[in-house]
């Protein structure tokens, strides 16, 4: 790069150089830059993958999208779909009242042990004692693992114990070996809960049985089931198991549609007399993975059809588009002082977004301002937002495609006298 020659007016401002000297010696001029673009969605080809998430897994959820035809009409006090890969609720009703949940709880109780797996906290065959408190006595009005008072019983049986059989003497049993006692235990529910963004639930305890003050709704459920399917690779397996056999007693899953719908593959079930019959499924059809949540039917058999309901209306309703297909350059966004003065921005990853059946998804690319060297490959300096009928429906990161060196010293400069002069 050579100077250019300066205007009369501009060679009376040199004094200023002095500035731009010391500025570009030892600092950065603020600088900002943006792009926008507009794509048309392209569906994207049927795959059988495991699930995987395109936002963690405590992002909130976004705001309802425009629905095709309209909601189903529910026999539930509370009901909510959800697609997985953005957390976008795509229909609900009541969703955010808090309710009983009765051993919908217990996805709470699994994913802390699911997490203390994970981390090494606990290992699968560390021994559970069962304690008195936790001991069922074998009441009809309960649902158990009859774990035998004062066994032990492996960390990996007991997980099996409380997702399939939903034993209440199970998840107490976790719970005193991982908190010390069952109210300590439900302030790690609670701090996790805090943790996902599950606004409108309390923990206290670790079965569901009732309480006045347990509660949770059918958005915070959905959430916790999105983080479970998410976080919880290894062990999502166990959600989809149909039954298991403990102490020569086999308890089937009360999972219904395990045993009627090949693409349901969770989560669990729930009912006392005060939370009715509930129910958090979750389904992959052709690449597109939805979490429903049912909450206070009034019967198991009520659950699992309004579940199948809403599951019909979902696969029915939206589709899965690719607004912006793999490796392509998005944009070249604008660098300050490097040696390039632009750096192609690319998608971190494969992106894909559920819209209403039919809708068309447009995109706007939003560029960090004051993007300045040096950049490293693979660094986020930007995002993607896409749009369907108004409605936001899915971001994702854009990311350097090659490095960008910083310029030396006096490109730098002449980069600085150019900003200033406004060049």
């Amino acid at each position: 790069m050579f100077p250019m020659p300066l205007t009369n007016v501009q060679a009376k401002r040199l004094s200023t150089l002095s500035i731009a000297f010391a500025i570009a010696a030892g600092g950065l001029v603020p600088y900002s830059a943006s792009y926008a673009a507009s794509h048309h969605a392209a569906k994207p080809a049927a795959q059988n993958k495991k699930p995987a998430a395109s936002a963690p897994a405590s992002a909130p959820a976004a705001t309802p999208a425009a629905t095709a035809g309209g909601q189903p009409a529910l026999a539930a006090k509370a009901w909510l779909l959800m697609d997985f890969d953005s957390g976008e609720v795509l229909g609900s009703d009541n969703a955010d009242e808090p309710l009983p949940p009765a051993s919908l709880t217990k996805m709470m109780t699994s994913f802390l042990v699911e997490q203390a797996l994970r981390s090494g906290k606990l290992k699968k065959e560390d021994l559970v004692s069962v304690s008195q408190n936790a001991w069922c006595r074998g009441s009809s009005t309960e649902s158990c693992m009859y774990l035998p008072l004062n066994s032990q019983a492996t960390v990996i049986d007991i997980l099996r114990g409380i997702i399939i059989q939903s034993g209440n003497d199970a998840s107490k049993a976790i719970a005193e070996h991982m908190a010390g006692s069952e109210e300590n235990f439900a302030k790690l529910m609670n701090a996790e809960a805090q943790r996902l963004g599950m606004t409108h639930t309390h923990f206290v305890n670790a079965t569901g049985l009732p309480d006045p003050q347990h509660r949770s709704s059918a958005r915070d459920l959905a959430i916790l089931a999105r983080a479970i399917i998410h976080d919880s690779a290894d062990f999502y397996p166990i959600y989809a198991e149909r039954e298991f056999k403990y102490n020569n007693i086999k308890q089937g899953n009360r999972n219904a549609l395990l045993y009627t719908d090949p693409t349901v593959d969770g989560l669990k079930t729930g009912h006392t007399q005060e939370a009715g019959f509930c129910l958090v499924t979750s389904s992959k059809r052709n690449g597109m993975r939805l979490i429903t949540v049912i909450l206070n039917t009034n019967s198991a058999q009520a659950r699992a059809d309004q579940t199948r309901t809403l599951l019909g209306w979902g696969f029915s309703n939206f589709e899965k588009a690719t607004p912006i297909q793999p490796n392509t350059v998005v944009t070249a966004a604008k660098v300050s002082f490097g040696k390039a003065d632009t750096v192609p921005a690319v998608l971190e990853s494969s992106w894909a977004v559920t819209v209403p059946r039919g809708q068309q998804v447009q995109t706007a690319v939003q560029i960090k301002p004051d993007l300045e060297a040096p950049v490293a490959k693979g660094a986020v300096i930007g995002k993607v937002v896409a749009t369907s009928n108004g409605k936001q429906v899915g971001e994702t990161p854009l990311v350097a495609q090659a490095d960008v060196e910083r310029a030396g010293f006096l490109l730098r400069m002449w980069q600085h006298v150019m900003k200033w002069f406004g060049k």
